[in-house]
């Protein structure tokens, strides 16, 4: 028993437990529509869209958290208007943004003196350094995403299997386009401080993913998403704290594992449950 609950007596790791189970629960809604729409590439390039505002806020001294915004922002609008573009495929225009705020960000990262020390910071997050403010911001970003989850889910819902069918029942499918990337943006800006932009997506795609072969209905797997993100979450600052690994790292390659073996697990019920092939009789 010490050895699960000696790394929480203390208080740092305290927060990163907390500041986990929180992201855990909003990327639990936005990373269900991900997975079920396939935008998969999108979610990864808004994560990594965030570096030129986090960079320049650090550059200037101001909070990473508005810097977040305001990248997340510029990213979401820059998806909807190329996405309204006849001659331009969306991959495209999203391939485009990518690159080029990648680009802007390291760029900006680069005016640092402590440029190594921050580019690490930036992509692969600092779940330990969790303040109490921390969590009160993903707290109210919790909130936020269940309130747009609620009320936008019909919406949501249409879009995703029958965009043809939303736009007949008046439920404006490029405003419930919109509303979707904002809540991905929130869940990004919510989740690059505990695995930074590069590793954001082990906890935005793989709980969503791990949950489909065993939820009935989309608010199932919303439910059973955010339960594997805990668990990915403590099982993987457990091991962190043990292994003397990266702590946001091990998280999120926890939480890709927990996918591989959802998906195995799966496959071998589903192979059990298969009923025994009735040899055929001989005809006389």
């Amino acid at each position: 028993m010490d050895w699960l609950t000696a790394p929480f007596e203390v208080t740092f790791v305290q927060r990163a437990l907390w500041g986990g189970m929180l992201v855990s629960a909003i990327c639990a809604p936005a990373g269900t529509w991900v997975v079920l729409r396939g935008m998969a590439f999108l979610g990864d390039a808004m994560a990594h869209g965030l570096l030129p505002g986090v960079a320049l806020a650090a550059l200037l001294g101001g909070n990473l958290l508005v810097g977040a915004v305001v990248s997340a922002a510029v990213m979401t609008a820059g998806v909807t208007a190329l996405g309204r573009t006849p001659r331009l495929s969306q991959d495209t225009g999203i391939g485009l943004l990518f690159v080029g705020l990648l680009s802007l960000g390291v760029i900006i990262v680069s005016r640092s003196q402590s440029f190594a020390v921050d580019l690490t910071g930036f992509l692969f997050g600092d779940v330990l350094a969790v303040r109490q403010q921390d969590l009160y911001a993903l707290g109210a970003a919790l909130c936020v995403a269940l309130a747009v989850s609620v009320l936008g889910h019909r919406a949501f819902l249409a879009l995703t299997f029958d965009p043809r069918k939303a736009q007949t029942l008046g439920l404006r499918p490029r405003l419930a386009h919109a509303v979707l990337l904002g809540l991905l943006g929130l869940a990004i800006v919510a989740s690059f401080h505990i695995v930074g932009t590069l590793l954001v997506l082990g906890l935005l795609i793989a709980p969503p993913a791990a949950a489909l072969p065993w939820a009935r209905g989309v608010r199932g797997v919303m439910a059973l998403a955010a339960l594997l993100g805990v668990t990915a979450t403590f099982g993987g600052l457990l091991l962190s704290w043990h292994l003397g690994t990266a702590a946001g790292a091990t998280v999120s390659a926890l939480a890709v594992s927990l996918f591989f073996v959802s998906h195995a697990l799966s496959a071998l019920w589903h192979r059990r449950a298969r009923p025994a092939p009735v040899p055929a009789t001989e005809v006389p």
